[in-house]
């Protein structure tokens, strides 16, 4: 029947999208409900996709066989690598993406799956079963009812959202969009707490009204880039940021505006993001500098719309536009429309599973967002754990959860769960500590084989990632196997400021230097034979994947020892029957926090603020350990 499904998925953003289409990949009948089909994955601030950590999540996505990989590929007008002057942990690619082909590009994906059914609406309450154990469907504004086994809520800052500019305040969950009531206040009457946290954006402004010739040019990367393993070659792009600072005057005249300012006058009090605070929050916190780097980033291809990345603000418009017009380069800048600052309800995430379910309520999963978390990419990474699982276990299979040295994913999940959030998650290369392991280079090495045995990764990727695997050992194993006579290799070590060989070495041995390049021996030298056209096309990707494999082995095999010491704790279970009050030896604090978040293991137990390592040595000690 129309209105009965396997799975609901309240909200189409990033998270939305993804657990939609992997929940309908996997085989359920899905309904993606949404307040607004042309606002689907939209880019409610910048538009880019990536960065520090935030890329590797997209890889891992990709890896996983979601889609936001390809998504940003097909939207591409920039591509850079970040952190190449580091090591290859830290490396993280980046996209600026043309905002509105990035949504057509999610539409497509998400009407080609005849498995997935959208209807526009908005979802005002979930239905319960008659012990409100267990989620059964949702009822909309339009009094439509729908039910299904499994329902996942990605309502994003929708949920009594409000925005505020200077002292004006507009119900919403985006600039000119409704906000949604009635689940918070439905799941609070439950039991679920329920918070508020705040989030920012800057104006948008034209940039035929920028005088460019005052600005610092950022370039792509020059040999471009991409997301997903599934995109054959490196896509070329050629549209640039541009760089300005604001100065003493831009800070005086913002200044001025304090007064109406919602973050100072007492109108705002939720949690706003630490790492990407406002334009206000950054000259009152970091007073004694003169000026703040800002980043003018192109919205797409066929449009003159221009985002200023580092001027997030919720002053009155007519404060935010003196200033900017005190920027140089904006001497004579005009904006479409102002920034703002928007808060919204969240659920604390230490009231779910690792499945991301949620305790209370069985078949009901939070992700995105609502879960306290920051960013288009741990909106997706959530989005698609929550739906695999939630169509995982209306199927009856085994729960699909990431460990910690796995995946970015993991991380995120795990630090939501155990942790809590007292303020917006934003992933960082430095909270993963195998970040070594974690690269984003070798996301399809840690995931792919992983999502294809449960039936996610489709064959061809499959296919693709057993191809990349054979020529890669081929490769090293030829390396290995090859030596080079000095006459052959010297004047290349001589240009490279490297010592110089007196007898035959392998190549294996030449590439461990850090002067040296795999780079150097593909040329002048016969090692690789082109095969096919897959050799040609994944040629860079390989490469790179070699080369670091070789430079870093010895690091990334002690790292490996590591997590598998650590990882004996998270086989030691803990029973989900105990009640921690009765353990007397553990800090007061442990046994509240233990009591609350019942922990799975001793591993995850470990992470949880508050619990120390004393208190880990009782727990063992009780379980008989």
């Amino acid at each position: 029947m129309f209105f009965n499904y396997d799975i609901i998925i309240v909200g189409a953003g990033h998270s939305g999208c993804e657990a939609a289409s992997a929940a309908a990949n996997m085989g359920s009948k899905v309904l993606l409900i949404t307040m607004d089909m042309t606002k689907i994955a939209q880019m409610s601030c910048n538009p880019a996709m990536g960065g520090i950590a935030k890329g590797q999540i997209i890889r891992e996505i990709d890896a996983l066989g979601g889609f936001s990989g390809i998504v940003t590929d097909n939207s591409m007008i920039q591509f850079r690598m970040l952190n190449k002057s580091k090591g290859p942990a830290m490396w993280s690619p980046r996209a600026q993406c043309d905002r509105t082909k990035f949504t057509v590009e999610w539409r497509k994906i998400l009407e080609d799956n005849f498995n997935i059914d959208l209807w526009q609406d908005t979802v005002k309450e979930l239905i319960f079963d008659g012990s409100k154990s267990k989620v059964i469907g949702v009822k909309t504004i339009s009094d439509v009812s729908f039910f299904a086994k499994a329902v996942i809520l990605t309502t994003g800052t929708f949920g009594n959202g409000l925005m505020h500019i200077g002292r004006i305040k507009l119900k919403g969950g985006r600039i000119s969009e409704y906000a949604s009531y009635g689940i918070s206040d439905q799941l609070n009457d439950v039991g679920f707490r329920v918070g508020r946290m705040k989030t920012g954006t800057p104006a948008r402004i034209d940039s035929r009204t920028i005088n460019f010739n005052k600005l610092i040019e950022q370039k792509g990367d020059e040999c471009g880039g991409k997301f997903s393993y599934l995109t054959n070659k490196d896509i070329q792009t050629n549209f640039s940021c541009f760089i300005t600072y604001t100065n003493s005057q831009t800070h005086r005249v913002i200044e001025r505006g304090f007064k109406d300012s919602p973050l100072y006058n007492g109108t705002i009090n939720s949690i706003g993001p630490r790492y990407c605070p406002s334009i206000e929050d950054k000259i009152v916190t970091f007073a004694s500098k003169e000026s703040h780097q800002l980043f003018l980033e192109p919205e797409g291809e066929n449009t003159v719309e221009f985002y200023i990345n580092g001027f997030s603000s919720s002053l009155p418009w007519n404060i935010q536009y003196e200033a900017l017009r005190t920027i140089d380069g904006l001497e004579n800048v005009k904006i479409f429309r102002p920034g703002y600052a928007i808060e919204y309800d969240f659920y604390p995430p230490d009231q779910l599973e690792s499945t991301l379910e949620t305790r209370m309520i069985g078949n009901l999963y939070f992700a995105g967002q609502i879960n306290g978390t920051t960013g288009y990419e741990e909106a997706g990474g959530q989005g698609l754990v929550a739906g695999i699982n939630a169509h995982l276990k209306i199927n009856s299979k085994e729960p699909f959860i990431l460990s910690r040295d796995e995946a970015y994913i993991g991380v995120l999940i795990d630090d939501l769960v155990t942790k809590g959030v007292d303020e917006p998650y934003r992933m960082f290369t430095s909270r993963a500590e195998y970040r070594l392991l974690l690269r984003q280079d070798n996301a399809d090495e840690r995931l792919t084989e992983r999502s294809y045995n449960i039936g996610l990764a489709s064959a061809e990727r499959y296919s693709k990632y057993r191809k990349k695997q054979e020529l890669k050992n081929k490769i090293i194993n030829y390396l290995r196997q090859t030596s080079i006579e000095p006459s052959r290799v010297n004047s290349l070590l001589n240009s490279k400021n490297t010592s110089l060989i007196k007898q035959k070495t392998k190549l294996f041995e030449l590439i461990l230097r850090p002067q040296l390049s795999i780079r150097d021996f593909v040329s002048g030298f016969d090692i690789f034979s082109k095969e096919n056209d897959f050799f040609s096309d994944y040629l860079s990707e390989i490469l790179e994947s070699v080369e670091i494999e070789i430079k870093y082995n010895g690091y990334f095999e002690r790292e490996k020892l590591i997590a598998e010491k650590l990882k004996r704790l998270e086989l030691v279970e803990i029973n989900n029957n105990i009640n921690f009050n009765e353990i007397k030896s553990i800090s007061t604090e442990a046994r509240q926090k233990l009591n609350r978040i019942k922990p799975k293991t001793i591993g995850q137990a470990a992470r949880i603020s508050g619990v120390s390592p004393s208190d880990i040595n009782v727990l063992l000690a009780y379980l008989g350990r």
